[in-house]
């Protein structure tokens, strides 16, 4: 007789084991960092400045690393033909709060269904929101660094005053420095966390339901 058909391979269960649905609400808790802790830091250094200057980049507003720091890196800003930094006239600090909410309440909404296909959506659309806000804040360090009022007190011919993305750069006397700030990290957290997940979910489904630990 001929030999029987082989047996069907089971299909993989579609939902997140119940470890991974707490990591994931852990992971989208993680993002209301945002709103009590800065996401970014801008700090500069120069002789004249012992103790430095920065600022910080919340999701809704900027703030200088002490309480005047702002206003002299602005004045700074003008002597050299940069335009001031005005928290009001940056339409990314109106939205971004409402985006991290999105991201947030979807996060838990993904943890309670528990639907794999939802988790991969989910870290899929975080991954996007990330890229585009580096894109955003690279564009916005570049405007700034670059479109420089042509009648300011100091010129220098081909310089050009952009901080660093990430990382340290010196402009003129002065060393720049850019990081994540703590609500920085935690989303970084967030993301490695839902990844993470998302990867595990991945093999698990390449699995058969039967030798699912």
């Amino acid at each position: 007789p001929p030999p029987p058909p082989p047996t069907p391979r089971p299909l993989a269960h579609p939902m997140m084991t119940r470890s991974s649905r707490f990591l994931l609400a852990f992971a989208a808790l993680l993002i209301a960092a945002v709103y009590v802790l800065p996401l970014w830091h801008i700090s500069l250094e120069a002789p004249q400045y012992p103790e430095g200057l920065g600022m910080y980049i919340w999701a809704d507003r900027i703030t200088g690393q002490k309480p005047h720091d702002l206003s002299l890196i602005n004045g700074l800003n003008h002597y050299i033909g940069m335009a001031r930094i005005e928290p009001d006239a940056i339409p990314e600090l109106r939205f971004m709060p409402y985006i991290a909410g999105a991201l947030l309440l979807s996060g838990l909404v993904v943890a309670a269904t528990g639907r794999r296909r939802w988790l991969y959506v989910w870290i899929g659309v975080f991954a996007l929101v990330a890229v585009a806000g580096l894109v955003d804040f690279y564009i916005w360090g570049y405007n700034y660094g670059h479109n420089l009022d042509p009648t300011a007190a100091i010129k220098v011919p081909g310089m050009s005053y952009q901080p660093p993305l990430i990382g340290a750069k010196r402009l003129l006397n002065f060393r720049a420095t850019s990081w994540p700030a703590a609500g920085g990290w935690l989303l970084v957290a967030s993301s490695v966390i839902g990844l993470a997940l998302a990867l595990r979910e991945s093999r698990r489904a390449r699995l058969a339901p039967s030798s699912v630990r």
